[in-house]
């Protein structure tokens, strides 16, 4: 897959952690956004370099999906217990 494709890859993966995780974030919509970008990338990554299980071969394929969507879910975790309180 191409970089194209892991930056969509990533905005779907975000809007499925953001519907998975309902509230507040500090960064809105764009910050969620970015984050599932990040995610996608990140899981990506975590998943061909720990799991043995590269991603880059299909858009559809349910490894990418559930290793962007996980990465998303992390990372918007992460930012939540970082940023969550900062804002009020």
């Amino acid at each position: 897959m191409g970089i194209v494709s892991w930056i969509v890859l990533g905005l779907l993966a975000g809007v499925i952690a953001k519907i998975l995780l309902p509230g507040r974030d500090p960064g809105g919509l764009v910050g969620t956004t970015l984050i599932g970008i990040a995610g996608a990338f990140t899981g990506g990554w975590l998943s061909a370099k720990f799991l043995d299980r590269p991603v880059e071969n299909q858009f559809f394929d349910l490894a990418t999906w559930g290793a962007a969507i996980g990465g998303s879910l992390v990372l918007l975790i992460a930012y939540r217990l970082l940023f969550g309180n900062s804002r009020r």
